[in-house]
């Protein structure tokens, strides 16, 4: 298995980065039916006739949503970084292998950013 060098913290902070653009997409958006039952199982239609904004997810103003862009594209670089780092330290990598990764997914990364909607995955009912 290749890296190790940093116990594959790596994919930390991927999961962190993902949980932004999470926070990003729901941004203001409603709820779908699993996340009302999971987060409010005991309530009934007449508590969201009386709490309607408790279907939607929490509204970031906008600023909050730039910064949160901006954590999330410094978070994929620490990831990046991190798994570049960890491979040439763990002799998976040399030098010149290194630095040709490490542009190749900064590279991609940048078009990713360009091209980014964050947006809300389907996501199927396990019902």
């Amino acid at each position: 298995m290749s890296g190790g060098t940093f116990n594959y913290q790596q994919y930390r902070i991927r999961e962190i980065a993902d949980s932004v653009e999470e926070e990003i997409a729901k941004s203001g958006k409603p709820k779908t039916e699993r996340e009302l039952k999971e987060d409010y199982p005991w309530r009934d239609e007449e508590y969201f006739e009386k709490y309607p904004e408790d279907k939607f997810h929490y509204a970031y103003p906008e600023e909050i949503i730039e910064e949160f862009k901006k954590g999330y594209e410094l978070l994929r670089k620490a990831e990046i970084y991190a798994q570049r780092i960890d491979w040439l330290i763990a002799c998976d990598d040399g030098n010149e292998t290194f630095l040709e990764r490490l542009k190749q997914e900064l590279d991609v990364l940048e078009y990713e950013l360009k091209t980014k909607k964050f947006e809300v995955k389907d996501e199927e009912d396990e019902d």
